[in-house]
Parts: structure tokens; C-alpha cells; sequence
């Protein structure tokens, strides 16, 4: 029987994947772990799906890693999660794989030195060309919306914007994810069925698929078959089949 990998179309590789790396915790529970060992397991299967999106042609990996909400964890997990990101911030995984390293999120709220850390990373992978990860850090989608609108009512204020001239465009341009395109495939891992503040505004007409596998255990023929699946959907827009069908 073929695998997932084999079976795909690599005319149809979607050019941005984002996913919610979830289950690390109830991973770690599972095998008598505490939860930090979950979330160091979770960066090694971050460094396996990121090289081999890179194989698979992918252009945008976006990555789900902290919320703005998980500031309200137990202060000793949000400094374990702070370190163990200050850690991983390293140049070898961008290097070996030619990849660029880029932000979004409440840059302010870190750290100093996952501030200095993050900087220097995306100084550094600037001009790699293979594939973009884009991690979402301090990150949720309601925050990224409020600071948009705060952004587009000064400019209005001032006079540099016509609140008539608004448009979805105009949003989408102001957002801290204005430099890519949108998800055509969001992925979430671990069982649970919901967005939880992510990326709301530019998954409105992505592919959604969650699987049961928490994200330790999610590989390179796990991402294959979301793939493989994301590839079976007509994706129309509002628009009917037979408008889609048309040349």
C-alpha cells in the first residue's frame, strides 16, 4: 500500500501551512512525564515537520507556540516555555535547511533576551530562500485585530486615512501577518476542534483538518496526510462547482 507521501500531488502542495501544536502536555502525562519533557518533545518534532515541509515545497510554516492566553499558565511552566524557546531559537535547524525565521505576535510582552534572541535570528535568516517559519509567539488573533484597528483609527485620526476608503485589503495589509499570503491548510494536532484565537481573519476560507495525534507523535507521513486529504477538498470560495470547474 502506497503512503500518504506517495499519493500526493506535488502540483497542489499548499504554499502555507499553519498549525496548532497541541497535546504536548497530555503527551507528556501519558507517559508518566512531567509536562516540560511534552514541550521539549514538541521541538524535536518542530525541527522533523519543518525540514520536511521544505522537501515537500512548502513556502509559509506558521506555527502556533504561545498565545497571549498562556500567559495565564502557572508561572513556572511560562518560564519553563520561555526558556526552553530561548534555547531552540538557534541558527543550525535555519541554516542546514535554508529557511527564514520570522515573528508575529506581542513582541513586547517578552522577555528581554527571547527579544534579543528573536532579533538576531531573523537578522541572520534573512535572505534564506527555501521556505519562511513564521512563529506565532505571544500571539492571538483578537489581540492582533484590536491592535489593527487602534492603528488604522490613528491614521484616520490624523487625517492620513478616509475611514470610507477601509477596506478587507486594508485590514489584511495592517495585520502583523501582512507579509505572507493566508493559510490554504491549517492543521491541529492533539484531538481538540477548535481555532482557539488563531489566525481568525486569515482562515476564513482555509482548509481545516484535526487529527487525534498529539504533536510529539505527529511526523513526516502525518503532515503528508493532511496533505493528502487537503488535496480531496474543492476548494470554492462561495462560489459553486461548476463556476470552479470553468476554465
Amino acid at each position: 500500500m502506497k503512503t500518504y507521501k506517495e499519493q500526493l500531488d506535488f502540483n497542489r502542495i499548499p504554499q502555507h501551512i499553519a498549525i496548532i501544536m497541541d497535546g504536548n502536555g497530555r503527551w507528556a502525562k501519558a507517559q508518566g512525564m512531567q509536562r516540560s519533557m511534552g514541550h521539549q518533545a514538541g521541538v524535536a518534532t518542530v525541527e522533523k515537520i519543518t525540514a520536511e515541509a521544505v522537501r515537500l515545497g512548502v513556502k509559509y510554516l506558521t506555527l502556533y507556540t504561545f498565545s497571549t492566553e498562556n500567559w495565564n499558565r502557572p508561572a513556572d511552566e511560562v518560564a519553563t516555555l520561555m526558556g526552553l524557546i530561548l534555547s531552540e531559537l538557534k541558527s543550525e535547524l535555519f541554516e542546514k535547511n535554508n529557511v527564514r525565521f520570522r515573528l508575529i505576535g506581542d513582541f513586547d510582552r517578552l522577555p528581554a533576551d527571547v527579544k534579543k534572541a528573536i532579533r538576531d535570528l531573523e537578522e541572520f535568516t534573512k535572505d534564506f530562500d527555501s521556505m519562511t517559519v513564521v512563529i506565532a509567539l505571544s500571539y492571538s488573533s483578537r489581540w492582533e485585530i484590536t491592535e489593527t484597528a487602534k492603528k488604522l483609527a490613528l491614521a484616520a485620526k490624523e487625517g492620513k486615512l478616509n475611514p470610507e476608503d477601509i477596506t478587507e485589503d486594508t485590514i489584511s495589509q495592517n495585520l502583523n501577518t501582512a507579509f505572507m499570503p493566508d493559510p490554504e491548510l491549517l492543521i491541529r494536532t492533539g484531538g481538540e476542534i477548535r481555532l482557539s484565537n488563531y489566525l481568525m481573519w486569515q482562515c476564513s476560507y482555509s482548509e481545516l483538518y484535526f487529527c487525534d495525534t498529539f504533536w510529539p507523535d505527529f511526523d513526516e507521513e502525518c503532515l503528508s496526510k493532511a496533505i493528502y486529504d487537503y488535496q480531496q477538498r474543492e476548494r470554492r470560495f462561495g462560489k459553486t462547482s461548476e463556476q470552479v470547474a470553468k476554465p
